[in-house]
């Protein structure tokens, strides 16, 4: 039994952190290739290497995914200072280069030669699609940088092999990231570049982008839905998200056969960032003056967010209580218990859902059975639970106001 014991504890050693062992770059220069600052770490691995992101078999495990900044061309190296078969015979260690390999299109290279030689080619590189939108961000070291936002489709020469390499990010940045059938002509491609100087050649980074599949709607609408959204990590932070998502609903909203614009299975931070940017393009609305907001969410507002911005009535009554909430007075009693109840009002929804439940299950189920439901949708539980809820909301409100001030 000690002997068992003293040969896990030997074989745990060959285990690593797939998050700590996969190093993404965006390499620039030559030496950016051996700079550790440079380097960035994915927030996901379990879509590769399990549910508990590790990779068996291997010391000072390093995955290297290199890349060209602009047209992504790839370096792929597994590097590490020992593998278990030195040391254990018959014990297998994990096929780290195969599994990576299932993710990553074809046409990478492992010599660090040849990737500098993709990279002096940079220069040929050029964003794909049609220009939407230009913006500068100030960046305390560089000074004023200027990005520009493309709106590209699978017909652009090139596209298809870029998109390929371009995707291979989300598996390491969104949760449930699957990649898209981009042969579907439904599909449209926004993608986000920083525009930059070298050597005096002017050359083009890729920041991020955005996936939105064309639903049809009968009887002669479309309904675009946002499918994935990425900015990369060297450039979070910087406001590039939503320079996008507002491009891409300006873009939406001059098109009249669309309808309204939806995401799908959006996140928290998702969520967040379009509250922001819809209260941007809805404050200036006439129906939205601070006026009409204290006489409550209205039919005027509902029409007008969907005519003019298409935004649907959902979305439209969240914009509704932020703005209503930056014309609050929170420290008059009478106006902030007025503004609680609205809002608590809409988020009482799901809680009458489930009293209308209950009256249903009155009728049908035995007393013993009734008891057990009865007690998940307790009153008193009901009333802490609301709370709690608009308290979240009130705060993620707050943040949103706060940006905007900053940002006014």
């Amino acid at each position: 039994m000690a002997d068992v014991n003293v040969m896990e504890k030997k074989l745990a050693e060959y285990k690593c952190d797939t998050n700590e062992a996969i190093c993404l770059k965006l390499v620039r220069d030559p030496e950016d290739i051996d700079d550790d600052g440079t380097t960035f770490h994915p927030e996901y691995s379990h879509q590769i290497f399990g549910d508990d992101e590790v990779a068996f078999g291997y010391k000072g495990l390093q995955i290297q995914l290199f890349y060209t900044p602009g047209n992504l061309s790839t370096l792929f190296k597994v590097k590490y200072s020992s593998k278990v078969t030195e040391t254990f015979d018959c014990v297998e260690p994990d096929d780290v280069e195969g599994k990576i390999r299932e993710i990553i299109p074809a046409g990478f290279t492992a010599n660090t030669d040849d990737f500098v030689s993709l990279l002096e080619k940079e220069a040929n590189f050029k964003p794909f699609g049609a220009l939407l939108h230009s913006y500068t961000v100030h960046n305390e070291e560089a000074g004023e940088l200027t990005y520009q936002i493309h709106k590209a489709d699978i017909t652009c020469p090139g596209f298809q092999e870029y998109h390929e390499r371009l995707q291979t990010f989300l598996m390491w940045f969104i949760e449930t990231a699957s990649y898209i059938d981009a042969d579907d002509d439904r599909w449209d491609f926004f993608l986000v570049f920083e525009k930059y100087n070298k050597d005096g050649e002017t050359l083009y980074a890729t920041v991020g982008y955005m996936t939105v599949y064309n639903y049809y709607v009968y009887p002669d609408k479309t309904r675009p839905r946002v499918s994935q959204m990425l900015i990369l990590p060297p450039f979070q932070g910087e406001g590039h998200g939503a320079q996008l998502l507002e491009a891409v609903h300006r873009f939406y909203c001059s098109l009249p056969k669309v309808q309204d614009i939806t995401a799908e299975d959006p996140s928290e931070n998702y969520v967040k960032l379009r509250d922001y940017v819809l209260v941007k393009l809805c404050h200036a609305l006439p129906s939205f003056a601070a006026d009409k907001l204290a006489l409550g969410f209205s039919a005027d507002m509902v029409q007008e967010a969907r005519d003019k911005l298409k935004i649907n009535k959902k979305h439209a009554r969240r914009v509704y209580e932020i703005l209503r909430l930056r014309a609050t007075d929170m420290s008059d009693e009478a106006k902030a218990r007025e503004y609680r109840l609205e809002v608590k009002k809409r988020l009482f929804g799901p809680y009458r859902k489930n009293q209308r439940e209950l009256a249903k299950m009155r009728k049908c189920l035995r007393p013993e059975e009734l008891v057990s439901h009865m007690g998940q949708m307790d009153t008193q539980t009901q009333h802490e639970e609301l709370e709690k809820s608009y308290q979240v909301v009130v705060e993620d409100y707050r943040k949103i106001i706060e940006r905007l001030a900053t940002h006014a």
